[in-house]
C-alpha cells in the first residue's frame, strides 16, 4: 500500500495512493504513531455519487468521518497535483457533496449551511451551556471567557464527545473570543486532541455568527496549529480556506499488512 502524507497545520492525513481496501483494524494499525505510519485519519478514494471525486474519511480509531474540512482540503490538494483534477470540482464523503477550489498557495472548500442550536448538559457536575453545530458533522462549542490552557477541557472533551446526547459522538470545541477573533481548543471525535481541524474552524465561527458574538463575515480562528480563514454569511453559509504541506509518500511492506490481516 502507498500513502501520500500531508497535513493542514498540522492535523495530518494519509491519501490512500495505490493498494486497498482500507477496513477499521487496518486503520487503526496505519494510524497508529508508535507501530503504524501515524496520522490523523485516512483519505480513501470512493465512488463519487454523482459528483467529480468520491472520498471515504476515515479516523484514527476506525470509525468513518461524515465530513473533514483538512481532509478534503487535502484530498483536493493531491487530486489536483497527483491526479489532473482542474482548479474547481466537487466531491462526495459519502454524506454529503462539498465543492473544492485549489489555488497556488492554499485550498478553499465550501463547507455548506450550517445548522445551529444551544443546550444546555451537565459536566463534571455543572449545568453547562453550549451551542450545538451540524456541518454534515457534529459539533459541540464551548464558550468561555477563561483562559483555554487553564481549564481541563482536554477531559471535558472526552465527556461531551461520548456524552449521551450524542448518540452518533460529537467533536468539541473550546472557544475564547480574544480581541474579536477566536481562539480554540479541539478534541476530535474519533482522534482525541488535534492541533487544527478544518471543520472544527467551521462549526465555531458558525456559533459564533448565530450567537451575535462574532458579525457574518471573513474571520481567522486561532488554534494551536496556526490559523485557518473562515468565512460565514447571513443564512450561516461557510467557506473554509487555508494551507496544505505535503510531507512525502510512504510505502507499508506487504509483511506489515500481512501481519495485521
Amino acid at each position: 500500500m502507498r500513502f501520500l502524507k500531508a497535513h493542514g497545520l498540522g492535523n495530518d492525513y494519509l491519501v490512500l495512493e495505490e493498494g486497498g481496501p482500507i477496513t477499521p483494524s487496518l486503520c487503526r494499525a496505519i494510524c497508529d504513531r508508535h507501530t503504524g505510519l501515524g496520522s490523523d485519519g485516512i483519505l480513501e478514494p470512493a465512488d463519487p455519487g454523482g459528483c467529480d471525486h468520491g472520498v471515504t474519511i476515515w479516523n484514527p480509531d476506525g470509525s468513518v468521518a461524515e465530513k473533514s474540512g483538512n481532509g478534503l482540503r487535502i484530498y483536493a490538494r493531491w487530486l489536483h497535483d497527483a491526479r489532473g483534477a482542474p482548479a474547481r470540482f466537487t466531491v462526495w464523503t459519502g454524506a454529503c457533496a462539498v465543492q473544492a477550489e485549489v489555488h497556488a498557495e492554499d485550498v478553499t472548500v465550501a463547507m455548506g449551511r450550517a445548522r445551529v442550536g444551544e443546550t444546555t448538559l451537565a459536566v463534571d457536575g455543572a449545568a453547562r451551556p453550549l451551542v450545538i453545530v451540524d456541518l454534515g458533522n457534529p459539533h459541540c462549542v464551548w464558550f468561555t471567557d477563561s483562559p483555554l490552557d487553564a481549564l481541563p477541557w482536554r477531559s471535558w472533551g472526552a465527556t461531551l464527545e461520548n456524552h449521551p446526547h450524542f448518540p452518533n459522538r460529537t467533536n468539541v470545541q473550546f472557544v475564547r473570543i480574544v480581541h474579536g477573533a477566536p481562539e480554540i481548543r479541539i478534541w476530535e471525535r474519533g482522534a482525541g486532541e488535534t492541533s487544527a481541524s478544518g471543520s472544527s474552524s467551521c462549526a465555531v465561527v458558525a456559533a459564533s455568527v448565530a450567537t451575535g458574538r462574532l458579525a457574518p463575515g471573513a474571520h481567522t480562528v486561532h488554534m494551536p496549529g496556526g490559523t485557518l480563514a473562515v468565512a460565514v454569511d447571513d443564512g450561516l453559509e461557510v467557506t473554509l480556506r487555508g494551507p496544505v504541506e505535503v510531507v512525502g509518500r510512504m510505502t507499508l511492506d506487504p509483511g506489515w499488512l500481512s501481519a495485521r490481516g
